[in-house]
Order: structure tokens, then sequence, then C-alpha cells
């Protein structure tokens, strides 16, 4: 089994809990608004990672990211993008098994025409009232199930993290 850590929208801070859920990960895909090379370099100490550029990634570290990513894991297709409302693609006549976003801030997983859409959240400063969360896949040969987890900043609670199912 594989187990693919998502996260979104740091913006510049990678928390603690952050690299505690991500630990034993296979791969990492940052679904943009990364905010500097070095989120980039820690994140690549923990496990591969795989990135895409989002609309407040600029500067020179930024410019070789891709604003949009397909990662093969056996037939498990994977597209990543930073804002679905720019997705050019029908994921589904593409054969994509799921989307990662980011953007928005808000965590959820919805499934649409068989291909489940995943955003992590936020795992960067608080917006709003929005939780600060971060998401994984586990591939098992052809499936695939997303989770997502609610992060909780150290000193509040026992658990770095809390996994929502």
């Amino acid at each position: 089994m594989l187990r693919i850590g998502l996260i979104s929208d740091t913006h510049g801070l990678l928390r603690p809990e952050a690299e505690a859920f991500l630990a034993g990960c296979d791969q990492i895909i940052h679904g943009g608004d990364i905010g500097g090379a070095d989120i980039l370099e820690r994140l690549g100490a923990i496990a591969p990672v795989a990135a895409v550029r989002g609309n407040n990634d600029d500067g020179d570290w930024a410019g070789s990211l891709p604003e949009t990513r397909m990662l093969c894991f056996g037939k498990i297709r994977i597209y990543t993008i930073h804002d679905l409302a720019r997705m050019e693609i029908d994921p589904a006549a593409a054969g994509v098994s799921v989307v990662v976003c980011g953007h928005s801030h808000r965590p959820g997983i919805l499934e649409k025409d068989g291909v489940i859409h995943v955003n992590p959240g936020s795992a960067g400063r608080r917006r709003f009232t929005l939780p600060i969360s971060i998401g994984e896949l586990a591939i098992d040969g052809n499936a695939v199930v997303a989770r997502l987890a609610k992060l909780v900043p150290a000193g509040r609670d026992a658990a770095a993290f809390v996994r929502d199912s």
C-alpha cells in the first residue's frame, strides 16, 4: 500500500504537526501556494514532492513549477491543480482517478463522475474560521481511499493531529 500525503496553501508556514502527519509517506503532493523553496526542501526531506504553482507563488524559485501535474501510481492517475476553476480537462474522460486542488482553503472530499476530488485545505496560517488541515491518499492496487485530518496546534491537545475519515 502507498501513502500519498496531500498538503496545500502553506503560504510559507510548514507546521511541525504537518511534518509529523506526513512522516512515513511514500510521496507528497503540494497543491500550490507554497510560499517558498524552503517549504519544498523541508517536505523533500520527508518524501519525494510533486508540487504545482499557486496564484501566490512567484519569484525565481517558483518559475519551474508547473500549473498542473499528472502522477501515475499503477493504474491510479492523480491530477493536481491549484485552482479548480482553471481546470481545462475533463478528469473522467482523461482517466483520472483523483483530482487534488487547493486555493479555497476549504478541506473537502467529493466524488464526481467516478473521480475523487480532494482539497486538503490549508496547512498554513489560519484563514477566517476555516480549519488548519491536511490529507492523504491510501492506494492499494486499483483502490484509493482519501482522508482528511485537522491539524491541532501544539500545546492545545495531546495529539498533534486528528484523522477524520
